[in-house]
């Protein structure tokens, strides 16, 4: 089949489709604004039982309250991998269905057991198992229908409605929080996201047999970097490569995933002196959701242009530079300056979760990505030990100093080892093909 002249109207439905999904998926995202109202202070030790709408709960620690946002991350990865057989497989409508249920289900278990069991089951595994399958089906079904030339910017357009959805979502939870109480933010939540994802998802659609993506412009240069050959997940995880990319969205995520964690708290600890801030904490989490989701639409555009090893590494060098220096601003009260640094952090991170999609799709091809991807954001699952070592150095410390260290420490190291990477060859096959 010839290319196409133009992008058909079809596709643009598909990935639009997508990013409004994942702007319900993205409630992991806003998580430090429930972290907040969990969490023990010096009036409310952990253990103790809360009262007016939020009787039935009991406040938690900062380790503990953290748990349930790990549980949720590592749940959601893991099920990115069957999620992305049953997109390759039978399409993503199925997978999007599924993961709106059982993001439902996670929310109104949370919301009615009132307790730390409850959020772990509930918001960490059933709501991890929705995200992973929700996030799985949208990505590789907009991927298909463009060409690679347009790759960073649609993997971009679609991932930025998980990185985008802390905007609403922050000030819409803590609304719901503080006017009707924890249990019926996380059941009226969970019943809204269910209907939006499941209607977006009968939306997906995979191109039709034979469809051929519209070719680059004219005179455009060939990528070498880019594959024409669809890796199977097999011959993929006997690549050096692959554990490449896994480290570079382990250094990646795992600094954003420490801010997005604490975002709220950080507000409420640098500007405790400031009347509108400390009464408004949850804007760190709003605005980080807006950086997040313009660096995914961002990253992507410029790693088309400039490549996707030298969008990491300089994404990654500013970001491991402002992690460094997050403790001095804390200390100094400096509000605006804190804003810049967590918006930096946003912005890689953000960053990174369009780069590795589209890393996996030009490596190993496109055929197969559900299933690639899925393993490759085993990664991002694995990141989240780096916020919840912070949640107990926090507990033990009483802040986030060395959290900030040994996060930049290990961005810095994926920062060097980007440069190094090439794409894989299969026997036979030239680099420049």
């Amino acid at each position: 089949m010839d290319h196409p002249s133009r992008v058909p109207t079809r596709a643009w439905v598909v990935t639009f489709a997508g990013t409004s999904i994942n702007l319900c998926l993205g409630i992991l995202y806003a998580w430090s604004v429930w972290k907040k109202y969990l969490i023990a202070d010096a009036d409310h030790p952990a253990g103790s039982a809360m009262t007016g709408l939020n009787e039935g709960w009991s406040y938690l620690t900062d380790a503990e309250a953290t748990w349930a946002y790990a549980i949720c991350g590592l749940v959601f990865a893991l099920f990115m991998i069957p999620g992305g057989r049953i997109q390759d497989k039978y399409g993503p409508k199925l997978g999007a269905s599924a993961g709106g249920l059982f993001l439902a289900a996670g929310c109104i278990v949370a919301g009615l057991m009132k307790s730390y069991s409850g959020l772990l089951l509930g918001f960490g595994v059933l709501g991890g198992m929705g995200m992973g399958m929700g996030y799985a089906a949208a990505t590789p079904a907009a991927v298909r229908w463009f060409g690679p030339h347009q790759r960073g910017a649609i993997v971009g357009l679609v991932v930025g409605g998980y990185g985008g959805a802390a905007i609403y979502i922050a000030p819409l939870a803590r609304y719901l929080i503080v006017e009707h109480g924890l249990s019926a933010s996380f059941i009226g939540l969970g019943i809204l996201f269910a209907l939006v994802v499941i209607v977006a998802g009968q939306l997906l659609a995979r191109p039709p047999a034979g469809y051929v993506p519209p070719a680059p412009p004219p005179g455009a240069e060939k990528k070498s970097a880019m594959t024409s050959v669809d890796w199977t997940a097999g011959e993929m995880l006997r690549t050096w490569q692959f554990y490449a990319l896994v480290f570079l969205f382990i250094g990646s995520a795992q600094s954003g995933l420490l801010v997005i964690a604490n975002a709220t708290p950080m507000l409420d600890s640098t500007a405790r002196s400031i009347a509108f801030f400390a009464a408004n904490a949850w804007l760190l989490a709003s605005f980080g959701g807006l950086v997040n989701a313009s660096g995914r639409v961002g990253t992507g555009l410029y790693s088309d242009r400039i490549g996707r090893c030298n969008a990491y590494l300089v994404n990654s060098l500013i970001s491991a530079t402002c992690l460094f220096l997050t403790p001095a601003i804390m200390a100094s009260g400096n509000v605006l300056l804190l804003f810049l640094a967590v918006g930096v952090a946003y912005w890689q991170y953000g960053g990174g979760l369009s780069l590795l999609p589209s890393f996996t799709a030009d490596y190993f091809g496109s055929k197969n990505l559900g299933l690639n991807y899925g393993l490759v954001f085993l990664g991002w699952g694995i990141a989240f030990c780096v916020p919840q070592l912070a949640g107990y150095l926090k507990d033990t410390t009483g802040n986030l100093d060395i959290a900030f260290y040994v996060s930049g420490g290990l961005l810095t190291a994926a920062a060097a080892v980007s440069p190094l990477l090439r794409r894989p060859l299969q026997a036979g096959e030239n680099r420049d093909a």
